[in-house]
C-alpha cells in the first residue's frame, strides 16, 4: 500500500496491510466478472468504526490492482486527499459518513448493471442475485456524470438509504456491504440479476420471479454471511489462478 500523506500515517499495520490485499483480490475478481472500464470504477473498504478507508487508486485498472495500489483516504471531506486518489473519491466518502454499517464499496460501470439503470425496470427476484436485491435496490437520476462533488455524493448516499446498492442512471452501479468481501461478491451477484432479468425481459413472452417468502429464506440460507464467505474463497480461489501472483497477497 503506499504512504499517505496529510493526515494518514505512513506505518501500516498488518490490519490495514491484509485490507489492502482483499480490495486488490476484489478488484481482480470484478474484473473476471466484466467490470473492467480502463482505470474507472472504485473498491474501498474500511475497519468498522473508522473515519478512515482504504481505495483503489485513480490509475489502475481491476485487473492490475495490487495491495500497492491502494491508497488511504479520510471521510472527511476536508481533508488533503492522496494524490493517487480517485476523483470519485466524494461517492465514497458521503456513503460512508452516511451509512456506519457499510465497511465496503464497489462502484463500477458492469455492462448489465448500467444497462438495466438506464431503464425504468424495478429489480426482480427472478434469480437467486435477484433476491438479494430486490426491494433494496434504489435508482439515482439526478445526473450521470463522474461524481466529483460532495453534493452529488452525499445525494448519492441519500437516494441510497438503507438498502444494498443504487443504480446510477447511465453510469453504472454502487454496491455496498459491511465488509470489502461481502461488497465485491455483491457487486457480482448485481451485476448477474440485472443480466438475467434483462434476458427474461428479451424473451417476448411473460416470465415469473420468486415470491416474498422465497425471497427471504434465500437469503436467510444463500447470502448468510457463512455463503458470503464461501463465494469470497471460491472467488479468490479463481483469482489465484488466473494471477498466480495473488496468492502473496492472502
Amino acid at each position: 500500500m503506499t504512504a499517505s500523506t496529510g493526515t494518514y500515517p505512513r506505518t501500516v499495520s498488518k490490519t490495514l496491510a491484509r485490507l489492502a490485499a482483499q480490495i486488490a483480490i476484489g478488484a481482480r475478481m470484478l474484473s473476471l466478472d466484466g467490470h473492467d472500464d480502463f482505470n474507472q470504477g472504485q473498491i474501498s473498504g474500511r475497519m468498522p468504526g473508522s473515519t478512515t478507508f482504504l481505495i483503489k487508486n485513480a490509475q489502475c485498472g481491476f485487473d492490475e490492482a495490487t495491495p500497492d495500489q491502494v491508497v488511504a483516504a479520510s471521510t472527511d471531506p476536508l481533508a488533503p486527499p492522496d494524490p493517487l486518489a480517485p476523483p470519485e473519491l466524494p461517492l465514497h466518502q458521503a456513503i460512508y459518513r452516511a451509512r456506519p454499517d457499510v465497511n465496503g464499496i464497489v462502484h463500477s460501470h458492469a455492462p448489465h448493471t448500467l444497462v438495466f439503470g438506464a431503464t425504468d425496470l424495478a429489480i426482480r427476484p427472478v434469480s437467486h442475485d435477484g433476491a438479494h436485491f430486490a426491494g433494496r435496490l434504489q435508482l439515482f437520476t439526478a445526473t450521470s456524470n463522474t461524481v466529483l462533488d460532495q453534493e452529488t455524493g452525499d445525494a448519492i448516499a441519500e437516494s441510497l438509504g438503507t438498502g444494498e446498492g443504487v443504480l446510477l442512471r447511465n453510469h453504472g452501479g454502487v454496491v455496498v456491504g459491511k465488509s470489502a468481501r461481502h461488497a465485491a461478491v455483491f457487486a457480482q451477484v448485481l451485476e448477474r440479476a440485472c443480466r438475467l432479468q434483462l434476458l427474461a425481459e428479451q424473451s417476448g413472452v411473460p416470465y415469473n420471479w420468486a415470491d416474498l417468502q422465497d425471497v427471504e429464506r434465500k437469503r436467510d440460507f444463500i447470502y448468510a454471511d457463512l455463503s458470503v464467505r464461501s463465494y469470497w474463497d471460491y472467488a479468490v480461489r479463481r483469482v489465484c489462478r488466473t494471477w498466480p501472483q495473488a496468492q502473496a497477497w492472502r
